[in-house]
């Protein structure tokens, strides 16, 4: 085998709907994995194909031009289809080129994975890979057995040959990484009038037990987090370096360590870093810092999203959120009384669901308050504690659909069409409400809220129910008609491809 000097990052082209209207996202985790190629000596291609919106043929010369030796790709649950193409077109390029594959799916179902498209995936990463990938190409250089490298799982023989779980890596602070390699001009939030926009990560982990969820699976319940000093050192240098002005958290719970936390808070605002952050954390972390959420704003903290997820306590002790009810609306209210835009979801589709059921979820939003609410379609990771219980309601095993936005799962009493169509008055009727009631909020939220509008009118898989939540906005202020009227009357900024909100 030739040996390995390039490698080529590459994400898979999957468009859902569901990541695409407030911004472009970077990749974060081939930023961390380049950087750690690099400095093993390997030249990387940081190719994020997916926010480019490349076709085949723009993949093809890219591969080509670039001619790697390894393609690495990663997906989640609703990607893994177009992952896997995207492997198999690589080796159809070049025969010679070592395919891998990495993050949730892949780490938890590797052995479907590996009896079904073994052809176009050489090798699973199972679970964090800045550690385990070079190791692999160092190893296949070398000519020896990657069956010695931990954290991997591919197929020899006729089976499925999976090595030792890798250690997490607690040393956040020494990876390096590769921003550089980042193709800057793409990455916007659209809500600040594109506004550069970039994904850090301050801390990596959960200790939720969330039944639903990957997260805690895949972190085993851990949690580990960069410093203050170097976290805040990174935002300064993306503002000088490469322009960013705003910066989402990729965390899951960046706020868990409550010192840590604050001392970052104090650095950002001791040093005046002009980086506004957007981030989610958890509800009982926002109860715990009721006394420091003027903090947060001063320190650029301007969006925060707490996933309340459920309306009833029956659905979240199922769940397992560890939370009460009544929480979540506490924790919501300390967000707006900061004047922080606040976001929640909802996760409906459930067995038991009913239009009745999910028309008092609608009023519990209202009632909650937030800024913004999206309700969201179960989507039954197959990996996820709670999904034996759900497994008889599956109606599809398309991945694809696995997006938070298409009903995989059939309540007992509704077609998945009545499901979607629930969903989409759920939104309707949410958004109405809030824009009723949009004189309520300060001038910069209010701004901020029309900017919303226009993203969900022209650039999301909710337009056709914002368009028509205009037409029936009959009870809103005469002012806010207009302002409404103003925004959906705009034309020429809708991406030709662009769908959906939140990932």
């Amino acid at each position: 085998m030739k040996k390995i000097k390039r490698v080529a990052l590459i994400t898979p082209p999957y468009h859902s709907g569901v990541v695409e209207s407030a911004g472009t996202w970077l990749n974060v985790g081939f930023v961390y994995i380049a950087g750690s190629l690099r400095a093993a000596g390997y030249e990387v291609d940081y190719y994020d194909a997916m926010s480019l919106w490349h076709t085949w043929p723009d993949i093809r010369r890219r591969i080509e031009a670039f001619r790697p030796d390894v393609v690495a790709t990663t997906a989640f649950t609703a990607s893994i289809v177009d992952a896997i193409r995207l492997l198999r077109f690589a080796k159809e390029i070049d025969p010679g080129i070592v395919t891998v594959l990495g993050n949730v799916h892949a780490t938890f179902c590797y052995d479907e994975i590996l009896a079904h498209d073994h052809d176009a995936v050489d090798f699973i990463v199972r679970g964090e890979g800045e550690v385990t990938l070079p190791r692999l190409c160092t190893c296949l250089n070398a000519g020896d057995d990657p069956n010695k490298v931990e954290g991997l799982a591919f197929r020899r023989d006729g089976g499925v040959v999976v090595t030792p779980r890798a250690p997490y890596i607690h040393d956040l602070d020494g990876l390096p990484m590769a921003w550089d390699l980042v193709e800057w001009p793409i990455y916007t939030y659209r809500a600040k009038n594109d506004a550069r926009l970039a994904i850090v990560s301050s801390s990596r982990g959960c200790k939720q037990q969330c039944s639903f969820c990957s997260q805690q699976l895949f972190w085993s319940q851990s949690w580990r987090a960069r410093s203050a000093e170097n976290f805040v050192a990174e935002l300064e240098m993306l503002h000088t370096v490469h322009g960013v002005q705003v910066a989402m958290l990729s965390d899951e719970i960046p706020t868990f360590d409550r010192q840590r936390w604050v001392r970052i808070l104090d650095l950002m605002i001791e040093r005046q870093v002009p980086v506004k952050l957007l981030m989610e954390t958890r509800v009982d972390d926002i109860l715990r810092d009721a006394d420091i959420m003027d903090r947060y704003r001063e320190g650029g903290v301007e969006h925060i999203y707490v996933g309340v997820e459920a309306g009833t306590q029956e659905t979240l002790d199922l769940f397992k959120k560890d939370t009460q009810v009544e929480q979540s609306k506490q924790a919501i209210d300390l967000i707006n009384n900061a004047d922080i835009v606040s976001e929640t979801s909802f996760v409906l589709g459930m067995p038991d669901d009913t239009p009745e059921s999910i028309a008092q979820t609608i009023e519990l939003a209202k009632h909650y308050n937030p800024d913004m609410a999206f309700f969201l379609a179960i989507a039954p990771w197959p990996y996820a504690e709670l999904y034996p219980q759900l497994e008889e309601y599956v109606a599809t095993k398309d991945y694809r659909k696995y997006n938070l936005v298409e009903p995989v799962i059939k309540p007992k009493h509704m077609t998945l069409e009545e499901l979607e169509r629930q969903l989409g008055k759920a939104s309707q009727q949410f958004f109405m409400h809030k824009f009723q009631n949009l004189h309520q909020l300060s001038a910069w939220k209010q701004e901020f809220m029309l900017s919303v509008l226009d993203l969900l009118i022209n650039h999301s898989y909710l337009a056709g129910q914002m368009r028509a939540m205009l037409k029936e906005g009959k009870e809103m202020p005469a002012e806010v008609k207009a302002l409404l009227r103003a925004v959906g009357e705009r034309t020429g900024a809708a991406h030709p491809h662009a769908v959906a909100p939140i990932p």
